[in-house]
């Protein structure tokens, strides 16, 4: 435990210096280090699962190529807040100035807030396990640092092609 991970994918010449193994040619990803904090006490939640899924989940998701760098590429560390209904509606006013509560909100320095009253509401009605719906909503956080967007209908159709691929993959 404690030992910083590092992705090694054979591409470009590297600072040999930074690596123990040795590698000749590679391109280095270090994965951020992501934390799920739950802030609510109406819905249990298995926390720790949680955690392991979206540290899988944010490999998965650094493994898209992109054409520039994206924030999730930068960042080193990454929070995801479970919250309440109620907290989320005071987000979702204060920085969107839309009332009520959301299922997630993505903020470019590495935050990402999920209303679990919601991710429940939402699996009752889509017939998902209320741990699936919470992973789901981890996922396109991370969709979002990683430079995905949702405006349009063609973006939001390949964010949840993308997002359904990277939940099964992380499992």
């Amino acid at each position: 435990m404690g030992v910083g991970v590092y992705y090694v994918r054979q591409r470009r010449p590297v600072n040999h210096a930074q690596l123990s193994i040795g590698a000749k040619t590679a391109d280095v990803i270090i994965s951020p280090r992501i934390t799920v904090r739950n802030l609510q006490r109406t819905v249990p939640v298995n926390v720790a699962m949680l955690q392991e899924f979206a540290a899988n989940a944010v490999r998965h998701c650094l493994q898209l190529r992109k054409r520039k760098p994206t924030d999730l590429s930068k960042l080193r560390n990454i929070f995801v807040w479970l919250i309440s209904d109620r907290r989320m509606s005071r987000l979702h006013r204060q920085f969107l100035g839309q009332s009520g509560p959301t299922d997630v909100l993505t903020f470019q320095h590495g935050e990402i807030f999920i209303s679990v009253e919601t991710a429940k509401r939402h699996a009752r009605i889509f017939d998902n396990p209320l741990v699936r719906e919470l992973q789901l909503y981890i996922v396109h956080g991370l969709l979002h640092l990683h430079g995905f967007g949702d405006r349009t209908p063609a973006e939001a159709r390949r964010m949840k092609n993308v997002q359904e691929k990277i939940v099964n993959d992380a499992l």
